[in-house]
C-alpha cells in the first residue's frame, strides 16, 4: 500500500501549498503535541524509576535482605539456625542481632530510637553501613566498652558529636526501693551515619550485641538472624525456604515486606501516572484526525484526478496513512530524543532550578531521598515509542477512509 508516490505525495502535502497555510501549522502543533507528551511521559517514568531504585539502595544499605526472629523478640540457641542459614546456597552471610525500643537522653532532649545490637564484623557482611559512616567507624563497637552510632538527623536533634555521653532508658524497670524504675544504662557516641534517608537517621541506634544483650537481659540469646541472600528481589522466597527447614516455628520477613506498602503506591503511582500521561499522548495524536480531514477536504479534486488517472482507493488510503503516520513518526522521534537527553541529564537540571529558584524540590524531612533521581530504562521508551506509533497510526484510519470512499465524478462536479 505505502509505495513511493504513494510516500512522496504525502510528504507534498505536509509542507505548505497555494494560500492555505493553515494546515501545515495544525500539522506543527500536531508534531509539538506528541513530542511534548512523549518526552514528558519519558521523563516522568524516569523519575519514578529513579526513585523506586534509589530508595531500594539506601534500604539494603541500612537493613539485611532478610531476617529470621524467634517468638517474643527471643530466639535461643541461634548458632544452630545460623549454620543453617549460613548452608543455604542462597545466602551470602548470616549475622545474629538484638533489636529493640528505648529512649537516648541528650543534655537537652529525649527521643525515642529502634536499638539495634550487631557484631560489627559480621554487620560488614550483611549491610552496608560502613559505607554511610561520615565520622568514626562501626569498628568501635566493642563488647562492654557501651559505645553507640546514630544517625545525623538523631545526633543534630540531641546536639551531640563524637566523643559526648548520652543515657539510654528502655520500658523494661528494674526493681529498687524507691520502686519501679527504667532501666537505663551511659553510652558514649563513638560514630555518626547518614543513609539519607531520614527514617533511619532520625530513629536507628547501632550498639554491640553484647551490651544489648545485658541491657535487654536476653543472657546468650538474640532476637533473630539477619542475613544478605545473592539475589535481594528474591529474598522473600529465599527466606521462607529456610525456614521450611527449620525444626521450630520463627518469624521471617525481608526488606520487600518490611516496606510492601511505601513499594506498592510507587508502582501504583507510577501506573496512575503512566495512564494519565497515555491520555495526553492519545490527545496529541487525535489532532492528527483534524489535520488529516481538512485536508481530505482541500484535497478532493486532487484525489478525484488520481483516481481518473488510475489510483486505486488502497492507494489513497495510502497517501493519507502516510502522512498522519509521518507526523507521528516525526513527533514521537522528536520526543524521544528529548526525553532521553533531559532524562541523562536530570539531576544536574534540578540542581539549576533549584539554585535559581533558592528552594529544595526534595525534603529530605519528607521524602525517603533528598536528591533528585533519574533512571532511563529501555523498556519504558520503547514501550511509550510503539503506543505513540499505534495511537498516531490510529487517528489516521477515518480521514484516510473518507478519502478513498470520495467518488471522483462527484468531487469534479464542482470544480
Amino acid at each position: 500500500m505505502l509505495r513511493p508516490l504513494e510516500l512522496g505525495i504525502a510528504l507534498r502535502y505536509l509542507r505548505s501549498k497555494n494560500k492555505n497555510r493553515f494546515i501545515s501549522f495544525i500539522s506543527v502543533i500536531s508534531v509539538t503535541g506528541i513530542a511534548i507528551a512523549v518526552a514528558v511521559l519519558i521523563i516522568v517514568l524516569s523519575v519514578m524509576n529513579g526513585f523506586e531504585h534509589e530508595v531500594r539502595t539506601k534500604i539494603l544499605k541500612v537493613v539485611s535482605h532478610g531476617a529470621i526472629t524467634g517468638w517474643a523478640g527471643r530466639l535461643d540457641e541461634w548458632r544452630g539456625i545460623r549454620d543453617i542459614v549460613e548452608a543455604h546456597p542462597e545466602t551470602l552471610a548470616a549475622a545474629e542481632f538484638i533489636s529493640g525500643q528505648g529512649m537516648l537522653v541528650g543534655d537537652n532532649s529525649v527521643k525515642g530510637v529502634e536499638i539495634r545490637g550487631l557484631h560489627p564484623d559480621a554487620e560488614l557482611k550483611t549491610s552496608g553501613l560502613s559505607d554511610l559512616m561520615k565520622q568514626g567507624r562501626i569498628e568501635s563497637l566493642e563488647a562492654g566498652a557501651y559505645r553507640i552510632i546514630l544517625g545525623q538527623e538523631l545526633a543534630d536533634l540531641l546536639e551531640v558529636s563524637v566523643g559526648d555521653k548520652l543515657v539510654l532508658m528502655i520500658s523494661q524497670g528494674a526493681i529498687t526501693p524507691a520502686g519501679m524504675v527504667p532501666r537505663m544504662r551511659r553510652f558514649e557516641v563513638s560514630g555518626i551515619f547518614d543513609a539519607g534517608m531520614y527514617e533511619y537517621d532520625r530513629g536507628l541506634a547501632l550498639v554491640s550485641l553484647e551490651d544489648a544483650a545485658r541491657l535487654y537481659q536476653l543472657g546468650d540469646a538474640v532476637s533473630g538472624i539477619r542475613l544478605a541472600v545473592r539475589d535481594p528481589m528474591r529474598a522473600s522466597q529465599t527466606v521462607r525456604q529456610i525456614a521450611e527447614s527449620l525444626d521450630r516455628d520463627v518469624f521471617i520477613t525481608d526488606w520487600t515486606r518490611q516496606h510492601a506498602n511505601f513499594f506498592r503506591s510507587i508502582q501504583l503511582t507510577k501506573s496512575i501516572i503512566f495512564i494519565i500521561l497515555l491520555l495526553v499522548v492519545a490527545v496529541a495524536a487525535f489532532n492528527i484526525v483534524s489535520t488529516l480531514v481538512m485536508v481530505v477536504r482541500e484535497k478532493r479534486s486532487e484525489i478525484a484526478i488520481l483516481r481518473t488517472l488510475g489510483a486505486s482507493p488502497a492507494g489513497v488510503l495510502g497517501i493519507f496513512i502516510a502522512q498522519g503516520g509521518l507526523i507521528g513518526m516525526i513527533g514521537t522521534a522528536i520526543g524521544v530524543t528529548f526525553g532521553i537527553i533531559v532524562s541523562l541529564n536530570l539531576p544536574w537540571i534540578v540542581a539549576i532550578l533549584e539554585r535559581i529558584m533558592g528552594f529544595r524540590f526534595l525534603a529530605p524531612d519528607v521524602y525517603f531521598i533528598s536528591d533528585f533521581p533519574s533512571r532511563l530504562m529501555t523498556s519504558d521508551v520503547v514501550q511509550v515509542a510503539l503506543i505513540a506509533l499505534l495511537l498516531a497510526f490510529v487517528s489516521t484510519i477515518y480521514p484516510a477512509w473518507r478519502g478513498s470512499a470520495a467518488a471522483p465524478a462527484d468531487a469534479l462536479r464542482h470544480d
